[in-house]
């Protein structure tokens, strides 16, 4: 059985902001310092969630959310033994689609994608450079849309000041 001990745990209330958010989870474990890079805005859905609820999913157990502890389990750890656990969020980039009452699933989802593509690719160029800096990322994302030059320069200047290697890649 594990003693008790008290934990402080700080949010800045933004991180509750419903939006389209670009976050890397930083791990520290005995094997190392592992990275998992994300996105807010559902590819199946028109929503836009905030950092705090993906936060919550990625270390949950609900098989369809938990892609951060599935990542940790592949390299042969339980996310109850890694020593911490540090989520840096940059965002919202936009805002959650919102509808008028009575709009339909698909309208929203035609006003969501464009917006989802934009971040998705700005997700895949990010967790691209964090390997090409030497960092260690647990995943790999997919993305096939081209990514915005000077949205891509915004986001590596904020995720530099945490990943000062970043910024030495070109990219």
């Amino acid at each position: 059985m594990v003693e008790p001990s008290t934990q402080v745990i700080t949010l800045p209330a933004a991180v509750l902001r419903r939006g389209f958010w670009l976050y890397v989870w930083r791990v520290e474990t005995h094997k190392g310092e592992f990275l998992y890079v994300g996105r807010t805005g559902d590819n199946s859905s028109p929503y836009a969630t905030a950092p705090f609820t993906r936060m919550g999913q990625h270390l949950g157990f609900s098989a369809n959310q938990n892609a951060l502890r599935k990542h940790l389990k592949i390299r042969d750890l339980d996310a109850e033994d890694c020593d911490n656990f540090q989520l840096i969020s940059h965002g919202p980039l936009f805002g959650e689609v919102k509808g008028e009452t009575g709009v339909d699933r698909s309208a929203l989802m035609a006003l969501h994608v464009p917006i989802r593509n934009l971040v998705g690719a700005l997700e895949k160029m990010l967790a691209e450079e964090l390997k090409a800096a030497g960092y260690e990322v647990l995943n790999t994302v997919k993305w096939k849309h081209p990514h915005d030059i000077d949205a891509w320069n915004d986001v590596k200047e904020a995720f530099s000041i945490y990943f000062p290697r970043l910024a030495l890649v070109s990219g």
